[in-house]
């Protein structure tokens, strides 16, 4: 099986191509897209998009491993990332390619074992687990890598947070001011 892994980005998208076969893993090609950010975005997608598609009419990977969404600092930059994830997952799915995702805590805990990794540390053990030389890459092409690898070797835990993704979580009932203030006073606090 031949698997696209995706970090997606509106001027550096990330991608890995790899093959996993018997137990093995491969490295194809994995870099950057780059648009350049004066762009304006319907400019960027095209670039990263057309980019994105030459390399997938090359490869035909079977399977798109994409990093799971997560809360931008903004409204608009979770909407342009949005045009960027749904560009590249229209492109994918055209192709017939089934579509996974992964929150970045379940990648970084199935390459390190570490679910609050630094991107750096990330990006070391998933050179080390695929035998290739360390890059200066963005790190964008490494988190792509290290999607990719996830994608092909889904550890017990990992495909169990990642099967428990989107269920609802359910949480204790919020404490009331009143049994806030008893246990501050039972600590020997005072609340004015």
């Amino acid at each position: 099986m031949i698997i696209l892994g995706i970090d997606p980005g509106s001027i550096t998208t990330g991608y890995a191509f790899l093959k996993a076969e018997k137990g093995k893993v491969d490295v194809l090609e994995y870099g950057v897209f780059h648009a350049k950010a004066t762009l304006p975005v319907e400019d960027r997608l095209l670039q990263i998009v057309t980019e994105l598609e030459a390399r997938l009419d090359v490869y035909r990977p079977e399977a798109l491993a994409m990093e799971g969404v997560f809360f931008a600092k903004n409204a608009k930059s979770a909407l342009v990332l949005g045009h960027i994830r749904g560009a590249i997952l229209v492109a994918c799915r055209r192709r017939g390619m089934s579509f996974s995702e992964y929150p970045p805590k379940i990648v970084k805990q199935a390459v390190t074992g570490d679910g609050s990794a630094a991107k750096e540390q990330v990006a070391n053990m998933v050179f080390a687990r695929l035998g290739i030389e360390h890059s200066d890459l963005p790190l964008d092409a490494s988190d792509a890598l290290a999607i990719a690898w996830t994608h092909a070797n889904p550890a017990p835990l990992s495909a169990a947070l990642v099967a428990r993704a989107g269920k609802p979580v359910h949480r204790k009932k919020k404490a009331s001011v009143s049994e806030w203030k008893a246990l501050v006073e039972k600590m020997g606090g005072t609340i004015q």
